[in-house]
């Protein structure tokens, strides 16, 4: 309870010191242009839809973590295994919802692996130091992006060149558990071409995956390996159109164990080719966009081979009919295939989204038509008002509905498939308000949100996948931010409670269903930079206590509920300039306390205190 009631301070007193600091010259800005809102560049403060950005000068000061670790420190995120082995698989929970309900976009291209649970794409395979930035889109966008994006969207958009010069940068760091990781990038930006080039090598010794509690210490450690390659292009064939081409590899390899608290030797692999293009075509009154992704996956777990193939082709336009309204409208047709066995399914999808905004007041509607192979017709909305005073206060409510058809390894993967599986259909509720300063370096944020999925599709033990009646989620979220020259403050608080609806006989029955989902998370973030060669950050992670489910190998896999302590982690980030800022030399350091009294999942262990130190340098 003390410890409760520390954070909760701290969260306050972190709040009003942000208030009080203040610097009318400072460039720096949280009211930023992001895509994934509207697929068009706008301002945070245009847009109804919440935001959060991750920028590049967040991703090189985060040098010790990876993609996993810095989308667990965004409010409403949460990924479980972000503290276990470096190895270990890694869910998404967005607003409290699973994985499967999270969209993960690369440069505003969906990726899928067919094979993934539920088509869940593994972040594992993209490192971190081959991003530009990050934008993460809360709510249900079904309109806009589609199936799986009814908790959210998280667009990844990768490295381009900022120099006319050819540039050369890298990156070599050593850590805990024998961690070592190399980075190369080569770019340039010239007249007519674009390029950019980059080569990553990673590999750690880890921890045991399982938990040892057998008291001898004999549980061997899990390595991992990633070797990952990206090719980014761009064609400028006149001052309208553009060409961009794009390749990407990454493959990884290591061990995992047997089972919660069981040793063992089994080995994993996996290969992904994803590859594609961006085209645009500008004219007077806005601009077309084409684009085509490939997913290749290639996975081996233990021997047990896996793996799929995902096909994306879209086109769509924004016109501006006058400066107050703007037209978005597209077509997308999407396909999805298993080797074992041979089957592919498919979607074709129209949609169109108006815009109008006018002295602070803003409307956003839209609609989709959805055409699957399997399941027929069906219709999406959203509806977004919102009303900005005064250039500062902005209040918002969006309406929206989502469509999810039964991925296609749940309907025939190798592991509880169903073929008589039905869609899930799905209304989402937000409203909030949101502050800037005249300055745009204090925000304040507060939303409340719902989400209703009628016929979810859970995963029970025996049955495999199955429909039940409908989940219930709903949360609020609470953010603070100030940025000037020298100092940058965050703090967070999100709340989210879940329960699973089943209609047994005449009478429904609710089950508390949040598996490994914290109902109360709490951020705090500080960092300061004296001079502009030198700066150092720290911050405070908060969950509290999970539900979790053992199914217990010594009782015939019988499911027994577990309990997962609540924790708190306290990380810390150093870094210091030479040779005219072409070098900097940093040392990140996590879980300062060395705090190994809790679990993400239960029966598997969690890393003590880390320290990674390396540099980034310009040739």
């Amino acid at each position: 309870m003390k410890k409760k009631i520390f954070i909760v301070a701290a969260v306050f007193i972190s709040s009003q010191l942000a208030a009080q600091t203040s610097d009318e010259d400072s460039i720096r800005t949280l009211d930023k242009v992001v895509i994934t809102a509207t697929k068009y560049p706008t301002k945070q403060s245009n847009t109804g839809k919440l935001v959060s950005v991750i920028t590049r000068e967040q991703i090189e000061k985060s040098s010790g973590k990876d993609l996993a670790q810095v989308l667990n420190e965004q409010t409403g995120l949460t990924l479980s295994g972000s503290f276990s082995n470096p190895g270990k698989d890694k869910s998404i929970f967005f607003r409290g919802a699973s994985s499967n309900y999270t969209l993960i976009l690369l440069d505003g291209i969906p990726l899928n692996d067919p094979s993934g649970t539920g088509g869940t794409f593994d972040i594992r395979l993209i490192p971190l130091e081959q991003i530009e930035r990050i934008e993460i889109l809360k709510g249900s966008q079904s309109t806009l992006y589609g199936s799986n994006a009814i908790a959210g969207v998280i667009n990844i958009i990768s490295k381009k060149p900022t120099d006319d010069q050819l540039t050369g940068k890298g990156l070599l760091s050593y850590g805990s558990y024998n961690t070592f990781k190399a980075n190369a990038d080569i770019s340039r930006k010239a007249k007519w071409l674009e390029y950019n080039l980059n080569y990553q090598y990673f590999d750690t010794k880890g921890i045991s995956e399982a938990k040892d509690t057998t008291g001898n210490g004999q549980f061997d450690n899990d390595g991992f390996n990633r070797q990952s390659f990206q090719a980014n292009l761009a064609f400028k064939i006149n001052p309208h159109i553009r060409f961009s081409p794009y390749y990407r590899f990454s493959q990884f390899n290591g061990k995992y164990d047997a089972d919660a608290f069981t040793d063992g030797n089994q080995q994993y692999k996996a290969r992904l080719v994803n590859t594609g293009f961006i085209s645009t075509v500008g004219y007077s009154k806005g601009i077309v966009t084409m684009d085509y992704g490939y997913d290749f996956t290639d996975l081996s777990y233990n021997g047990y081979l896996l793996g799929g193939k995902f096909n994306h082709a879209e086109a769509y336009v924004n016109h501006n009919f006058n400066e107050y309204l703007q037209l978005l409208a597209g077509l997308n047709y999407q396909t999805f295939r298993l080797p074992k066995p041979d089957t592919t399914n498919s979607i074709f999808s129209s949609y169109a989204s108006l815009v109008y905004h006018r002295a602070g007041f803003a409307m956003e509607a839209g609609s989709r038509y959805n055409k699957h192979n399997r399941y027929g017709d069906n219709f999406t909305y959203s509806l977004n008002p919102s009303y900005l005073f005064k250039e500062r206060w902005k209040i918002f409510v969006d309406v929206s509905s989502g469509y999810r058809p039964p991925a296609i390894t749940e309907l025939f993967g190798p592991f509880g498939a169903n073929a008589r599986l039905k869609p899930e259909n799905s209304t989402s509720v937000e409203g909030g308000m949101q502050m800037w300063t005249f300055n745009k370096r204090l925000s304040a944020l507060a939303s409340y949100y719902s989400r209703d999925i009628k016929d979810v599709i859970v995963y029970e033990y025996p049955q495999g996948y199955i429909n039940r009646d409908r989940q219930k989620d709903h949360g609020i979220e609470m953010e603070v931010q100030y940025v000037s020259d020298r100092w940058n403050f965050k703090s967070s608080y999100a709340f989210v409670d879940g329960e699973l609806t089943e209609k047994l006989g005449s009478k429904d029955t609710v089950f508390h269903n949040l598996i490994r989902r914290p109902k109360h998370t709490i951020d705090l973030f500080a960092g300061y930079e004296p001079t502009n060669k030198f700066f150092v950050s720290t911050s405070l992670q908060y969950f509290s206590k999970r539900n979790d489910i053992f199914y217990n190998p010594n009782n015939f896999y019988t499911p027994e509920p577990k309990v997962l302590k609540a924790y708190l982690l306290w990380n810390a980030y150093i870094e210091y300039k030479l040779l005219k800022n072409e070098m900097i030399i940093f040392i990140d350091a996590k879980n300062l306390t060395d705090n190994k009294d809790y679990a993400e999942v239960y029966g598997y262990s969690v890393q003590g205190f880390t320290v990674t130190g390396g540099i980034r340098f310009k040739l």
